[in-house]
């Protein structure tokens, strides 16, 4: 299954954890900056709404790539 599919599914069910693994994924596999900042930002803020063991370290990622102070 695709990035892309397994993404709609995680939706779909309301999966927040795969949210974020999955927009991570999809960060650190995009060949594009702008791409990957979109994704990061994803993966933050549903890390943010679960309270997901990430948030620090997917926020620390945006700061030290200019998308976040």
């Amino acid at each position: 299954m695709s990035l892309d599919d397994r993404l709609l599914a995680a939706h779909a069910a309301h999966d927040r954890a795969a949210l974020v693994a999955l927009y991570t994924e999809a960060a650190e596999t995009s060949g594009d900056a702008d791409a990957a900042g979109f994704f990061l930002t994803h993966a933050y803020v549903w890390a943010l709404h679960l309270g997901h063991p990430a948030t620090a370290s997917l926020r620390a990622r945006l700061v030290s790539e200019g998308r976040e102070e």
